[in-house]
């Protein structure tokens, strides 16, 4: 049984261990070295409780497990970009493609629908069909590519571009309320 929750501090480590393998065995992330779990949580404290960090767990109370993660950040830090975030997601190799990620995307577009985000933005390394895949299927669109930008495992990587409306884009604009007021929503 798959379910959703907010991410504690306390997942840090299993957060690390999930994006781990990301990091050493492609170029699905940018980074070389792989967080461990006190860097992981001072990234989810961060936000100040402003964006979500959510988990997606399988099995049943205390023996469950987190399979996945998935947050919403600044997506540039100029004034004019705060309707706008930046999203990722990252699922155990044994959990994709059987509900994690989409579970974890719905809720996380929900969420950020709630709290009155405009836009959210995903940026993926390409070539990732399963990401594409992924994006797309919860309404992420294609909106542009930067050619060679990153150089790991011994290649230059494109970057692709996806963006999702979240909510209409108003005159003037609503803020968006904090995450530690909305909380966690499936519609």
């Amino acid at each position: 049984m798959l379910d959703i929750r907010v991410a504690t501090p306390a997942d840090a480590a299993a957060i690390a261990g999930i994006y781990a393998p990301f990091v050493l065995g492609g170029h699905v992330s940018f980074e070389t070295q792989p967080p461990d779990a006190d860097t992981m949580r001072q990234r989810m404290t961060v936000s100040e409780g402003f964006y979500p960090w959510l988990v997606v767990t399988h099995g049943d109370g205390a023996e469950s497990n987190i399979v996945g993660y998935a947050f919403a950040c600044r997506f540039r830090d100029r004034p004019a970009y705060r309707y706008i975030v930046e999203t990722s997601i990252y699922v155990l190799g044994d959990h994709q493609r059987r509900g994690a990620g989409r579970i974890l995307f719905d809720a996380l577009i929900d969420t950020l629908r709630a709290q009155g985000f405009t836009q959210a933005v995903a940026v993926l390394s390409l070539p990732n069909d399963s990401a594409i895949t992924l994006h797309e299927s919860v309404g992420y669109r294609r909106a542009g590519v930067i050619r060679e930008i990153g150089f790991k495992l011994g290649q230059w990587i494109d970057v692709g571009f996806w963006q999702r409306e979240l909510n209409d884009a108003t005159i003037p604009p609503v803020e968006p309320r904090p995450f530690r007021e909305v909380g966690l929503v499936r519609a």
